[in-house]
């Protein structure tokens, strides 16, 4: 998602954090990208910088958890730290999901390349026959 956004000729990366290679203590994981966009305007093109947070939607959910009890005031101090440590083996959990979601994908796509390749080879297989048959019935037909 972040190289298909890169590669627009209009956005400009400024600083990018890679909290998935290197999560957060916290167990936050994301990308986070500062990127220059254009903004046009009614008579003139600005530059802006905005922050893109690329995460899943686990992550997210996980994320918004973590900002209540991190803001939230209200919740006794045992409490939260509690809530922090299960916080904290969810994203682990979240980011091994995510892993194997990923892995399982990978093996789909590779299986479909692998299957049209194989009709690619018969279609193949089958317009030579079909030639050679062609060729064969105008030899005889003469």
């Amino acid at each position: 998602m972040a190289e298909c956004l890169l590669r627009q000729d209009d956005i400009i990366l400024i600083n990018k954090k890679d909290y998935i290679k290197n999560p957060k203590k916290s167990g936050y994981r994301s990308l986070h990208l500062i990127v220059q966009v254009p903004i046009f305007l009614q008579d003139e093109k600005r530059l802006m910088n905005v922050e893109v947070q690329l995460r899943t939607i686990a992550m997210d959910f996980w994320a918004s958890l973590e900002h209540k009890l991190r803001y939230k005031k209200n919740i006794p101090e045992d409490e939260a730290g509690e809530l922090a440590e299960e916080l904290m083996e969810c994203a682990r959990m979240s980011a091994d999901m995510d892993q194997r979601m990923e892995d399982i994908r990978n093996r789909i796509v590779l299986s479909e390349a692998k299957y049209d390749t194989m009709n690619q080879k018969e279609k193949v297989k089958q317009v030579g026959n079909d030639y050679l048959k062609s060729k064969l019935f105008d030899f005889f037909e003469q």
